[in-house]
């Protein structure tokens, strides 16, 4: 049984819609030069399949802190990023695509 809370009278939490924030959700906007996009911060309990991030081409495992953004608008085109690899999107070369016996230099 967990502790019962006695509040003064006069002193009662209030459960108004004032008091709640605007945005409570983990959900933020930031601009980039490709427009506005919408990034929300999952905590990995709530995925239950694996997604592959387009910015390492690696697989995000069940379970995983990941991020997911979509251009504003484009709701259909949501992707699964990893923290690390969506913070750093801006700063990645271009990918090269090489062929499977080509030289690594």
């Amino acid at each position: 049984m967990s502790p019962r809370k006695n509040y003064p009278k006069n002193r009662r939490p209030k459960n108004n819609d004032e008091d709640r924030p605007l945005n409570p959700s983990n959900q933020s906007f930031e601009e980039d030069e490709n427009g506005l996009w919408i990034v929300r911060k999952l905590t990995g309990s709530a995925s239950n399949k694996p997604y592959r991030c387009p910015g390492c081409d690696q697989l995000i495992p069940m379970a995983t802190p990941h991020t997911v953004a979509w251009l504003d608008g484009d709701e259909d085109n949501r992707r699964h990023w990893h923290n690390a690899c969506w913070a750093k999107r801006n700063n990645r070369k271009p990918r090269t695509e090489r062929t499977r016996n080509a030289p690594k230099y």
